[in-house]
């Protein structure tokens, strides 16, 4: 890989963890919305994570960075696309997807149990 590949890779790999951490966030601001009550901001979150789970399902679940990432090298260990580490990276989905069913559902009980 050469000085420019690697400078894109990285930029590429920045650019995805950061709206990783965004989509974290929401994940996580929207059971806590919900519990204090405030469902329009937890139905905000709630719904910038749907678009983005969208985007994935349109996209074969994969986030279109990683495919952009991919130009840049051989690399493929679930990582190669993001400042992640490999085990987070390679369960990401598994983890972030059960804590936000699990907000969405907290929010739910919450607000019409």
């Amino acid at each position: 890989m050469n000085s420019r590949q690697q400078k894109s890779l990285w930029l590429v790999k920045l650019v995805h963890t950061i709206a990783w951490a965004f989509f974290v966030a929401c994940i996580i601001a929207t059971p806590i919305a919900g519990w204090s009550r405030h469902y329009d901001w937890a139905l905000l979150f709630g719904g910038i994570v749907l678009i983005e789970v969208l985007i994935l399902a349109l996209n074969g679940w994969r986030c279109p960075l990683t495919a952009i990432a991919a130009r840049y090298t051989e690399d493929r260990r679930p990582n190669f696309d993001i400042f992640l580490p490999e085990w987070l990276a390679q369960y990401n989905k598994e983890i972030f997807g059960t804590l936000y069913v699990g907000g969405i559902l907290l929010t739910l009980a919450r607000r019409f149990g």
